[in-house]
């Protein structure tokens, strides 16, 4: 027996086969990069979201386009990023569609069955991720973390002391390295002695790649700007769009508090690069450094 439909029901139901029809082309074609138990788990989230497709179908009488571009968004993030973030940035947007079939349950018997799948989902996809990149994020904080904070400290003290791009640039570019170096080093052998699941080389490298670009990414500009004040803006600017990518990155997979994650990071880099910048000028002057 059919049941009558509202204008702004059926307005919901179209919009939910599109998500489903999105969803399930995401999840396939993710299943196709996948290895292991990922990919079986994937490979039936796909059919379970055709499956829900199918029945909005039933009640709309319509078949709905996939949206092209979300597919596309979130199959280049899963390729840049990986796969957990871009599973993860697609369940946290369809938790909206589990509160709005929630509010249907009573209207439509099949939003009851597709809620609790959604629930499973997401039960799922937690126990399902196995990702090396993530696996290794505390190296990569480690390394991030640490080139944020000495290289804006250094680079404001050495931008106040020599006032000389180039030179800045250089000196900022040496310690950079050898400091990435020295801290690869380092979480080697903590690894090694903790013992843990993770590769101690992995991790090594893990933290040097991150601290290296960091590195790379702030000292930038005293190669490109030949006054040495805006130098140091535009580095400050790297410095806090580095923060808010990978404290978003990090909210994403590990389900934690953007604002927390982002505020701490910057106030304690932009701390130092404050205290710094002052040291920067006392030296210059006790000294009288003229370069």
């Amino acid at each position: 027996m059919e049941i009558e439909i509202s204008q702004e029901l059926y307005e919901k139901l179209l919009k939910f086969q599109e998500q489903e029809i999105t969803e399930h082309i995401v999840y396939r074609e993710l299943s196709k990069k996948a290895q292991g138990k990922n990919r079986e788990v994937l490979a039936r989230i796909s059919k379970d979201e055709k499956r829900h497709y199918e029945e909005w179908r039933k009640y709309t009488k319509r078949e709905v386009e996939p949206n092209k571009f979300k597919v596309f968004l979130y199959l280049m993030t899963a390729k840049i990023f990986g796969i957990t973030f871009a599973i993860k940035m697609m369940e946290n947007m369809e938790k909206g569609a589990e509160e709005s079939y929630s509010l249907i349950v009573n209207e439509i018997e099949p939003a009851d069955s597709i809620l609790k799948d959604e629930v499973e989902h997401e039960r799922l996809l937690i126990d399902m991720i196995d990702e090396e990149r993530i696996n290794y994020i505390g190296s990569m904080v480690l390394g991030l973390n640490d080139a944020l904070v000495e290289l804006t400290g250094a680079l404001s003290g050495l931008t106040f002391a020599l006032q000389n791009t180039n030179t800045i640039g250089i000196a900022g570019l040496i310690t950079g390295i050898a400091a990435s170096l020295s801290m690869a080093a380092s979480e080697y052998l903590s690894q090694k002695s903790e013992g843990g699941r993770t590769s101690p080389l992995k991790a090594s490298v893990y933290t040097g790649i991150a601290y290296i670009f960091t590195v790379l990414f702030l000292v930038f500009p005293y190669f490109v700007f030949s006054y040495y004040m805006i130098a140091l803006a535009f580095t400050l600017i790297d410095a806090v769009i580095v923060i808010f990518l990978f404290s978003f990155f990090v909210s994403v997979v590990k389900d934690m508090r953007f604002k927390s994650i982002f505020f701490e990071m910057f106030f304690i880099s932009f701390g130092v690069a404050f205290l710094s910048f002052v040291i920067g000028i006392i030296v210059r002057n006790v000294f009288h450094i003229e370069i």
